[in-house]
């Protein structure tokens, strides 16, 4: 009878020549044993378009029309159907701030919201600000003070200083507020820079952002 070792060993032999075996045939072009293969898997269907649905927009005093992929993001309405490209697209999560626009005059990120849930809305981009060479004064302050450089992030900068001095005003406090119960807080450079936290320059004009945002408190 023959020893269980012997088999063990025999096997393990068996193994090594084998793989050795295949090895040199792999080497050498030739074929190996076939091996099974899997079932090709078919490609999954690509998914059907989602149909347009029509949205009329009130955009910066003027109603606007268009039809739209429901997943549409308001920053991509206004940029690529809408002709309004001054909203910028930074970051697209709302992290940067370039694409802030007022809607009902309270600051979003355009980004970060679909175009569909604001039929109805007021809704006012950096086009919509001034009147032509009339510049709102918030735009006239950022030209005064110098308060860009690439001007990239301007818009969003300048909209979101607009509704931040109504928030100020409506008494609304930032982290910044040291009594929050004392109605309108007195803007001062910490104020400012707290409450415009949530827009980024990556060219750091912020000394100049602040004294533009400043200069226009010192004349309401």
């Amino acid at each position: 009878m023959r020893n269980p070792s012997d088999c063990a060993a025999l096997t393990r032999r068996t193994l090594l020549e084998g793989s050795a075996a295949t090895g040199l045939l792999l080497a050498a072009g030739l074929p190996a044993a076939a091996a099974p293969t899997s079932a090709t898997t078919a490609p999954a269907p690509a998914p059907a378009p989602l149909p347009k649905i029509a949205l009329r927009l009130t955009i910066n005093a003027e109603e606007r029309a268009a039809e739209l992929d429901p997943r549409t993001t308001l920053l991509d309405a206004l940029r690529n159907h809408l002709a309004l490209p001054g909203s910028k697209k930074g970051c697209d999560h709302g992290q940067c701030g370039a694409c802030t626009v007022l809607v009902n005059g309270r600051r979003i990120n355009a980004c970060l919201t679909l175009a569909a849930m604001h039929e109805g809305d007021e809704i006012t981009t950096i086009e919509g600000l001034g009147d032509g060479d009339d510049l709102h004064p918030m735009q006239a302050a950022f030209i005064e003070r110098d308060g860009f450089q690439c001007g990239y992030c301007t818009p969003g900068q300048i909209c979101s200083a607009v509704a931040m001095l109504r928030e100020a005003e409506a008494g609304w406090p930032s982290h910044a507020t040291a009594d929050v119960s004392a109605g309108t807080p007195a803007l001062t450079d910490e104020e400012i820079r707290e409450r415009m936290s949530g827009n980024i320059c990556r060219c750091a004009a912020y000394p100049n952002i602040v004294a533009a945002i400043r200069d226009v408190v010192g004349r309401a």
